[in-house]
């Protein structure tokens, strides 16, 4: 899930969110979108391979 933060970045969230804080976990924060996007398909590859 990737939200737009206030400064102008995108942050990566994970999908489910953590059972012992009740929150998604940070993914890691990016500059632009296309940027976030591309690192999304590659967490998504890396966890089915």
């Amino acid at each position: 899930m990737i939200r737009k933060l206030r400064s102008g970045g995108y942050r990566i969230y994970s999908r489910k969110k953590d059972r012992d804080t009740g929150k998604r976990r940070n993914l890691g924060t990016f500059e632009t979108k296309e940027a976030a996007q591309r690192h999304e398909r590659e967490i998504q590859y890396f966890k089915r391979h």
